[in-house]
C-alpha cells in the first residue's frame, strides 16, 4: 500500500506540473499568469482581505500581496475599505478584471473538454473523491506531526503553532 501511495503521489506531482503548464498557456493567451488567474478566481465571488486570499490559496501573504498590487496598477483590481477592519483593505475586482477573468475561464472550460475526452464523468467524480479524501486524510496527518513535534519541543511547528489548511470550497474554485 505504501509503495502505491508513493507512486500516486509521483503521479499527482507529475499532472500538477502539466496542469500548471496547461494554466500557464491559458492565463498567458489573455496576458496573465497562472498566478493572476488564480488570485482574480479567488476574489471573484467575495472581496477579501490579501492574507484571507493568501490562506485559501495556501501560499505566502508576501507573494498574493505583490499579484494584488500587479493587478490594481493594472487596472484589473482595486482596494477597497474593509468595513471590519481599518488597516486591512479588501481586494475586489474590477470591470476589466471580470472580463479578463471570464475570457480566461472559457478558454479553460474549452481546455478541459479537449483534457477530458474518453474519460467518464463518473470516473472523474470518483477520483476527486478519492483525491479529496487523500487531501484530508494528509492534512490531519500533517497537524498530527507537527502538534506531536511542538509538544516534544522540536521541529518548526514547536511552540505551539498550527499548519493552516485550505478550505474545500476554495480549491473547488480554483482553476487547474
Amino acid at each position: 500500500m505504501a509503495e502505491e501511495l508513493a507512486l500516486l503521489v509521483a503521479d499527482v506531482f507529475e499532472a500538477a506540473g502539466a496542469l500548471r503548464r496547461a494554466g500557464e498557456a491559458l492565463a498567458g493567451a489573455e496576458g496573465q499568469t497562472q498566478a493572476r488567474w488564480q488570485l482574480m478566481s479567488v476574489v471573484s465571488e467575495e472581496s477579501l482581505p490579501v492574507a484571507r486570499a493568501a490562506r485559501r490559496l495556501g501560499v505566502a501573504r508576501q507573494g498574493v500581496q505583490r499579484i494584488a498590487n500587479e493587478l490594481v496598477r493594472d487596472g484589473l483590481a482595486e482596494f477597497r475599505d474593509n468595513p471590519d477592519h481599518r488597516t486591512s483593505s479588501l481586494l475586489t475586482l474590477t470591470p476589466s478584471g471580470r472580463r479578463a477573468l471570464e475570457a480566461i475561464t472559457a478558454r479553460a472550460e474549452a481546455a478541459h473538454r479537449v483534457m477530458g475526452e474518453g474519460i467518464a464523468q463518473a470516473d472523474l467524480a470518483t477520483l476527486r473523491a478519492l483525491l479529496r479524501q487523500l487531501t484530508e486524510q494528509t492534512d490531519q496527518w500533517a497537524e498530527a506531526e507537527a502538534e506531536a513535534e511542538a509538544e516534544a519541543g522540536t521541529g518548526a511547528e514547536a511552540g505551539g503553532a498550527k499548519r493552516g489548511t485550505r478550505s474545500r470550497a476554495a480549491t473547488d474554485r480554483l482553476p487547474e
